[in-house]
């Protein structure tokens, strides 16, 4: 059991807004007051934390979202796996593991105890239930399962396929007798996504540069054409998929990271109306539009994962401080698989 006295209290506050690319510059870690749990609430030390694309939409003050902004008086904050140091509710007890939204960025930290959900270890990997067990896997299978109803012999395409959401995208299409086809940045990756990741074809795009190479590589890829699109990068890669789709195709928007950073509007695609007269449905999302789908989720996902079927990755960073350079780097296609910070030790 940990003891918070031996914990420092420490947070990443945002120094200013980012402009483009975020920077190191454009973070502090400080010393923190050490938190004290009120009623129903417990006191957590930060295990692993989660860097997200979507975090990034929240450091655009002005751009209204379905999330609120980090502010730069507060730490910032994110998904967490933290080990229960004190309790004051019957359903947790010190020394047990949970996740929840806030615990990102810090050291300590406390919540809620119903907006935590306990984890269990001897399952998998504490940091799993940041990735293939946590959001970005709900955020894989909703998309999946929810948006774009796949069908056995259909070609699915998934941009982004080495990231956490898009890793597993492949493996669940692939486990429904589809054709996947996959991009990443990178040779190895793309080995990978053949060899483990469910692609039956995986296509570097940094191969490929710009709309009308990256149509013909994927034209190669999917002869049949596409008939579901996972949308993870935007770009070249949405163009090229819409030269391609199918007549009633299906298009799940999760993400677009490679707009992310930009400082002024990027244009549309211009093939926008092949949408028109092919039929095409094309639906955005968030993952907490499917939270009531958790058990579901579970269920198909937890068995072929704990059986060594389902196969993740992961880009570990170590400690709080390196949590800027992890942020920084979903955006430089540094990551393969799920980007972890370890904050601190399973156990102290």
């Amino acid at each position: 059991m940990t003891d918070a006295a031996e914990v420092d209290a420490k947070a990443i506050f945002l120094t200013e807004y980012p402009k483009g690319a975020p920077q190191a510059e454009h973070f502090s870690m400080r010393d923190v007051d050490r938190p004290t749990p009120g009623e129903g609430e417990l006191l957590l030390r930060t295990v692993w934390m989660s860097v997200d694309p979507y975090m990034r939409g929240r450091m655009r003050p002005d751009v209204k979202s379905y999330i609120p902004p980090f502010s730069l008086d507060a730490p910032l904050d994110g998904g967490a796996v933290s080990e229960v140091v004190e309790s004051n509710s019957p359903n947790f007890a010190p020394g047990d593991y949970a996740v929840g939204f806030a615990g990102g960025w810090k050291t300590l930290h406390t919540a809620p105890a119903e907006a935590m959900t306990k984890v269990d270890p001897s399952l998998a990997p504490l940091s799993a239930y940041l990735g293939v067990l946590g959001m970005p896997g709900m955020t894989a299978w909703a998309g999946l399962t929810q948006i774009l109803e796949p069908r056995e012999g259909e070609t699915l395409f998934v941009s982004g396929a080495a990231g956490a959401v898009g890793s597993l995208v492949c493996q669940l299409g692939k486990r429904r007798g589809m054709h996947v086809v996959g991009s990443a940045g990178s040779a190895e990756k793309c080995a990978w996504l053949e060899a483990e990741g469910g692609c039956d074809v995986a296509i570097n795009y940094k191969d490929h540069a710009g709309p009308a190479a990256f149509t013909k590589a994927l034209a190669a890829a999917a002869p049949k054409g596409v008939d579901c699109y996972f949308e993870n990068v935007g770009g070249d890669h949405l163009e090229a998929a819409l030269n391609v789709i199918n007549l009633r195709g299906r298009m799940a928007l999760c993400g677009m990271i490679s707009v992310y950073n930009a400082t002024e509007p990027p244009a549309g695609p211009p093939n926008l109306v092949n949408m028109i007269g092919r039929g095409v449905m094309a639906k955005g999302f968030i993952v907490s539009n499917y939270l009531h789908l958790t058990s579901e989720f579970l269920a198909e996902v937890g068995p072929p994962l704990a059986a060594g079927e389902i196969k993740f990755r992961e880009s570990v960073y170590e400690g709080l401080d390196k949590a800027p350079e992890a942020f920084a780097g979903l955006f430089k296609g540094e990551n393969f698989g799920k980007a972890v910070v370890r904050v601190g030790p399973d156990r102290l």
